[in-house]
């Protein structure tokens, strides 16, 4: 359990403990330098000024979805954050003067806990499953959900902003 921050919110349901209406089934794991939460990186930006790579292991059934892959320089991959507490709806970040909803924030504590990372592609390896990375900000073994080729034609949005009640 954690310790609730002022004006936190626990949710009246832990989604942890509800039936799934879904079947997500993990494709593979992350290899990264991040054993401990309190080490991980708080986002790709931080990940990738520390200098570490990181890698992706694709499992033997799902190695031929990724023919094709190294045609791109970056993808985005979705994780499942599998140590994330699941049930706290609205939430006070540290570095944040007020509490948000959780659909306001990135933090990894959410109903599903889905990561969504955005990652430059070093190498692909289809006999192997693995994917080498410049970096990654999720821990060693968080499952992988799925990636997706980043295309900067419709992945970019140039006219998109932040509120500045947001940017604190």
């Amino acid at each position: 359990m954690f310790e609730l921050r002022d004006n936190e919110k626990i949710s009246a349901n832990d989604p942890a403990d509800m039936a799934g209406d879904g079947r997500i089934v993990f494709i593979g794991r992350v290899l990264s330098p991040w054993l401990k939460r309190e080490d991980c990186p708080k986002n790709m930006r931080a990940a990738i000024e520390t200098g570490r790579p990181a890698s992706l292991l694709v499992d033997e059934p799902y190695r031929e979805g990724l023919l094709g892959l190294d045609g791109y320089s970056h993808a985005h991959i979705l994780t499942w954050l599998h140590h994330a507490p699941r049930n706290l709806i609205v939430q006070k970040p540290r570095h944040a003067p007020v509490a948000k909803g959780v659909f306001a924030l990135r933090s990894p504590i959410r109903p599903n806990p889905v990561g969504m990372h955005t990652v430059k592609l070093l190498s692909v390896d289809i006999s192997t499953g693995k994917i080498e990375l410049e970096a990654f900000d999720a821990l060693d073994g968080t499952p992988v959900i799925d990636i997706k080729p980043y295309f900067p034609s419709v992945d970019s949005i140039a006219d998109a902003t932040i509120s500045s009640r947001n940017t604190a």
